[in-house]
């Protein structure tokens, strides 16, 4: 097993797949990789002549459930302080007398109430609570979390692995990292028991083995012209802020979202702050000749900063519901149709008819990079090349038989 003693640096850090080992980052601060992956900090001190080790938790890139570096190098300089004055840090833990909530439930309460921050809406919220509350709970719910063994989440998962594997597998993940919520908060030792990789793999096949993935209905890129032509002639704001969300391959409630603060007409440019993106990184998205016609031709909200402004009454002021989208490709008569499903399109439509690289197309998506070398290394958000990218799309949009783009002005009677 690897040994280092330098301080570790940023990209280091980064990296997802360490080899097992302890890692030094001085200051007698070390990262400890266990051999399932499972990376957390520990402090190493001497006192009374005797060489002792304290766990400072997970480590996390986040901070979410555990501490990222610059915590656990905080936590270290103020255990260093209480070894200098003669203090045993583990003792005084030691004998501490926490009052906190142990059992599964309490801890999933708090560990939702962290994660919270981090979610661009509720709907990640309901999820945990509905899926947690439906087949964790009934089982472990009452149970303290330091007790939570494998077989009781084997007996929570056995009866839904085949039935209902992607629930399954979403469960199971949710109580990994309420469990993994626990160890840093001390609460429980040892391994996850579930933990995927070296422990429920031996008790399960994989989800994707028992049941095929179901994606977003997507058009097939060569009735996208079409289908704008269609789109185009229907009166209203949701038609408008549906096809201002597939001109910016967004996601749906990035689009719904949209301020007028958010966006540069004259440099076509279109910012989406961190807390509103599924990365929780602010996104730039290049704006076509397109976008901006459709923006300028949207009424103005002189009460609010909103761009897709809702017609419904009581709602003044404020943006289109969620299914306003929706709504609007029912009323084209395309209910095989999803909103998000024209990211896909866009995707193909890239992969199929462009020579633009996948960071290209991944970055234009907003989509988190996987590799994490790449990632540490490609600093840039490739907004020329995704500029052009997007004024290709715009054209392949628009029908061949029509010049220019068509905007159609709205209406303010209570149109959809």
């Amino acid at each position: 097993m690897p040994t280092t003693t330098e301080k570790l640096t940023a990209n280091f850090l980064r990296l997802r797949n360490k080899k097992p080992g302890k890692y030094g980052d001085g200051n007698n601060l070390w990262l400890v990789v266990g051999p399932t992956g499972r990376e957390r900090w520990e402090f190493r001190f001497t006192i009374g002549g005797k060489s002792r080790e304290m766990s400072l938790g997970a480590f996390d890139r986040e901070g979410i459930v555990g501490r990222t570096a610059d915590e656990a190098r905080r936590e270290a300089d103020r255990l260093r302080y209480k070894v200098r004055q003669g203090i045993n840090p583990l003792a005084e833990r030691e004998t501490r007398a926490p009052v906190r909530a142990t059992t599964f439930a309490e801890v999933a309460e708090q560990c939702i109430a962290s994660l919270k921050a981090g979610w661009s809406n509720d709907k990640s919220e309901k999820q945990w609570r509905s899926t947690l509350k439906g087949y964790a709970n009934p089982k472990i719910g009452n149970v303290d979390v330091g007790n939570i063994v494998t077989g009781d989440i084997f007996a929570i998962l056995e009866p839904i692995w085949t039935e209902k594997a992607e629930t399954a597998k979403r469960v199971r993940e949710r109580i990994e990292k309420v469990l993994d919520f626990a160890t840093a908060l001390n609460l429980r030792s040892g391994e996850n028991p579930a933990r995927w990789r070296g422990n429920l793999d031996h008790l399960f096949p994989k989800t994707a083995k028992v049941q095929k993935a179901k994606h977003h209905p997507a058009l097939p890129y060569d009735d996208m012209s079409t289908f704008m032509a269609s789109l185009r002639e229907k009166q209203g704001v949701a038609p408008r802020a549906l096809e201002f969300c597939i001109l910016t391959a967004a996601r749906t409630g990035e689009a719904l979202g949209a301020a007028w603060s958010e966006i540069d007409l004259e440099k076509g440019l279109w910012t989406i702050p961190a807390e509103r993106m599924k990365a929780r990184r602010d996104h730039r998205v290049p704006l076509s000749p397109a976008a901006v016609a459709l923006l300028k031709a949207l009424p103005r909200d002189t009460e609010g900063d909103c761009v897709f402004i809702s017609p419904q009454a009581g709602r003044k002021g404020k943006p289109l519901s969620n299914m306003s989208m929706l709504k609007t490709l029912k009323l084209m008569k395309r209910d095989d149709l999803t909103v998000h499903g024209f990211r896909s399109t866009f995707r193909d439509w890239a992969a199929e008819t462009t020579s633009y690289p996948d960071a290209v197309v991944e970055m234009a998506l907003a989509h988190a990079v996987s590799n994490a070398v790449e990632a540490a290394y490609r600093r840039g958000d490739l907004f020329e090349k995704r500029t052009r990218l997007m004024a290709e799309w715009a054209s392949y949009c628009a029908s061949d038989s029509r010049a220019g783009v068509k905007v159609v002005p709205i209406r303010a009677a209570g149109e959809v």
